[in-house]
């Protein structure tokens, strides 16, 4: 029984100091490609690895070791290319604002919305027409505004082209926020906002427009309601887009340098540790 152990362990060893050589030749190659600044490669190599030799406790050890490294470097080429790209998009925001207004009350609001001039609330009492604006970190939306004598009760908006081509937004029911609506002096005011998903079908199908498109907007859910948006609708709209896409990728870059700065902090703890 004991010449058998014996024979059996000497013709495991070689088998497993071979599967030690492939592990740290794998482990290697994913320490040249980190040194490569080749991440996402280096980090498919380290899986490779874990997923290959789970009993290779030493190159384990050492892959975790160089993954956070491959993480803290990816985090750094993220903040760094943020930091180049940054003061362009924050450029192209200053130059596409010219012609909206902030609206934003400073005690109650951390967030203003971009506004264009023409269609500022005071600009546009008792009409019904479609508004608008995107806020400061690029969430914009679509605003369905009737003035009447009698209330439509409205929660939607459909828009056409003549060629049979719509969008819809969603539907809004009555909550007092996004759709509200009041009565003064026996006229109604209803207001339905379509923030960004709610609305962005609507707003994409007159950006894509024809020039000069005869739009037809109808007020849906409630008492049917139609108006035509005017070429100057249009280029409010297109405008407003125009400058929802710069401000959304300037939020978005100033989120990632966040979330990188937050992640290097943490992977350095955790080799601080080590």
């Amino acid at each position: 029984m004991k010449k058998i152990s014996f024979c059996l362990l000497i013709f495991l060893l070689p088998a497993g100091c071979g599967k030690t050589k492939e592990a740290r030749q794998q482990l290697e190659q994913a320490r040249l490609l980190y040194e490569n600044q080749q991440f996402v490669a280096a980090k498919n190599a380290i899986d490779t690895l874990r997923l290959h030799f789970p009993r290779e406790v030493e190159a384990l050890k050492e892959a975790l070791t160089l993954m956070r490294l491959v993480e803290r470097g990816e985090s750094e080429r993220n903040i760094a290319y943020c930091d180049s790209l940054l003061p362009i998009r924050l450029d192209e925001a200053e130059k596409l604002k010219k012609g909206f207004l902030l609206e934003k009350d400073s005690l109650y609001e951390d967030v203003g919305r971009y506004v264009w001039k023409q269609q500022t609330i005071e600009r546009n009492l008792e009409r019904s027409y479609i508004r608008c604006g995107v806020d400061e970190k690029g969430e914009i939306y679509l605003a369905g505004i009737y003035f009447g004598a009698r209330p439509l009760n409205h929660t939607g908006l459909k828009l056409s082209l003549p060629d049979g081509t719509y969008a819809e937004t969603a539907a809004i029911p009555y909550d007092g926020g996004m759709n509200y609506r009041f009565k003064d002096e026996g006229y109604t005011s209803e207001v339905v906002t379509y923030k960004g998903e709610n609305g962005i079908e609507a707003i994409r199908l007159v950006y894509n427009a024809p020039d000069r498109a005869r739009i037809k907007v109808e007020y849906t859910g409630g008492t049917p309601f139609s108006l035509y948006l005017s070429e100057n609708d249009l280029k409010i709209i297109r405008a407003t887009y125009d400058l929802a896409v710069v401000l959304s990728d300037v939020e978005a870059m100033r989120l990632e340098k966040i979330k990188a700065a937050k992640k290097i902090l943490y992977i350095d703890s955790k080799l601080n540790e080590q």
